[in-house]
């Protein structure tokens, strides 16, 4: 009756000792968890989550945004203002040359996509100039915020320049009066205030997801700029053949013999062929968009790619082949000057372009900001003095560059031969040779033999591109504009 007590407070005692030690322990593991975690902010989590629980995506923030509104992110970043000198660039390639090459682009494109997805569940690493740094060192890291800022500011300076064409055309038609004189017809002035009232605002969002909205209604004014197309198809007759129109068309030069070119090959191949591939770049926003998707798997992200590939690409060869059908030969590098200012539904397509094009800077503005505070702060939590001044900044060099330079034509030429192969071929194929460990997929295998034939690629359409260009300067044969 003695012993009995003995006994169970040596169990008792045993037990408790065995719960401090467990205790000490779990207080340790958390300990190093949290260090972890703040180490590898930014990075995504190698594990599943624990049973009955919904998992936490990232570090900072559970992923909300929906496929659909991913989808919608996506198609904005891919759906640039090339789209307007689609057609120029099939009246110098032929109608079936120019869809096979855009279908070519769209699946590279989509495939450099996997790679940079692929990449990103092997190491967990959601920005691209993690990649970057991951792959090549500080280095790396720095040349791949280098060509992404210099793509980007291209691509915003291009909507830019839209606006300050487009915009008093659009205004001075409303109001019936001159180009020239009032204030609010001069584009500089007019930028500016899009800038600040419109572009700004949005551009200082926390996150890219919130733009799901706004990108929704981009989409959908370049969807009524297809239609418009396809129907003014339908209305301009080419040549003497129709009656009122006949007039419009003789006064635009329209091409007499309205005769499409299925193949063909000039000078101007060495500007239309970056456009298309120009066309398609998203990688920036493709891993900002991941980070933020509900639910991220590589095959889901790799879907929400795959559908807004594949819609724009509907998109591109639609609103190409029916511009080149309506105009022929003698369409221009941006195809809205092909028609009448005094058209009302023109008119509506000119505004709707408009807000598309404003409504997708901030989009493009996102990843300069992003690849700005992994140069510049890569340590520092989110702030949001440093948030808005870096958006300040950018928008006050953007639109400085395109109050300043008349054109920027052969600018967007080398960007467009340079960044676009870069950010779709080059970049792509190097981090999956690199990153992808030899255990997983060794050197010699097909997956990575592939990778060094789509990096290759990228290194001969560069060189290609560039000696084409430069050999147009050389011989004074560059006459096209836009972007």
């Amino acid at each position: 009756m003695v012993t009995l007590p003995l006994v169970l407070t040596s169990q008792n005692f045993g037990f408790f000792i065995r719960e401090m030690i467990n205790e000490a322990e779990c207080t340790a593991l958390l300990k190093v968890k949290k260090v972890y975690r703040q180490e590898c902010e930014g990075f995504l989590p190698s594990h599943g989550p624990a049973p009955g629980r919904k998992p936490v995506q990232f570090m900072d923030f559970e992923g909300k945004t929906s496929f659909g509104m991913s989808v919608f992110n996506l198609s904005n970043a891919i759906m640039g203002s090339g789209i307007l000198g689609l057609a120029y660039a099939m009246a110098h390639t032929g109608v079936l040359f120019f869809l096979a090459l855009l279908l070519c682009i769209a699946l590279l494109s989509s495939y450099s996509i996997h790679l940079l997805l692929t990449c990103a569940g092997v190491v967990g690493i959601r920005a691209y100039e993690q990649l970057g740094q991951r792959a090549f060192g500080p280095v790396g890291k720095v040349v791949v915020a280098t060509v992404i800022c210099l793509h980007n500011v291209g691509a915003m300076s291009s909507y830019l320049f839209i606006i300050k064409s487009e915009l008093p055309l659009v205004i001075s038609t409303f109001l019936n009066k001159g180009s020239e004189g009032d204030w609010f017809l001069n584009g500089n002035y007019l930028i500016i205030i899009v800038s600040v009232l419109i572009i700004l605002p949005l551009a200082l969002m926390k996150h890219l997801g919130y733009l799901g909205y706004t990108s929704s209604l981009s989409l959908t004014c370049m969807l009524f700029f297809l239609i418009s197309v396809i129907y003014k198809k339908f209305q301009i007759c080419c040549g003497l053949n129709c009656n009122e129109t006949a007039i419009e068309s003789t006064s635009l030069g329209l091409n007499n013999t309205c005769e499409a070119q299925m193949f063909t090959v000039d000078s101007q191949m060495a500007y239309t062929v970056p456009i298309m591939a120009f066309a398609f770049v998203c990688h920036p926003e493709v891993l900002p968009i991941y980070t933020e998707l509900s639910r991220p798997s590589q095959r889901r992200m790799q879907a929400v790619a795959n559908v807004s590939i594949g819609a724009m690409f509907c998109m591109y060869g639609l609103t190409a082949t029916f511009g080149y059908l309506t105009f022929y030969s003698s369409v221009k590098a941006e195809m809205l000057h092909m028609y009448s200012q005094k058209d009302l539904l023109i008119l509506c397509v000119r505004l709707a372009v408009l807000l598309a094009v404003t409504l997708t800077v901030p989009v493009v503005l996102f990843p300069i900001r992003r690849a700005l505070q992994q140069l510049l702060f890569p340590s520092k939590a989110f702030s949001w003095p440093r948030h808005v001044v870096i958006a300040l900044i950018l928008l006050a060099l953007v639109n400085v560059l395109v109050i300043c330079v008349p054109t920027i034509r052969d600018i967007f030429a080398v960007i467009g031969s340079t960044s676009a192969p870069s950010l779709i071929f080059i970049l792509p194929s190097i981090f999956y040779l690199r990153i992808v460990p030899s255990e997983v997929e060794p050197l010699c295998s097909w997956p990575k033999f592939q990778a060094l034939c789509f990096g290759i690629l990228g290194v001969l359409f560069m060189a290609i591109s560039l000696g084409f260009m430069f050999a147009n300067w050389t011989t004074g044969q560059s006459h096209m504009s836009g972007h």
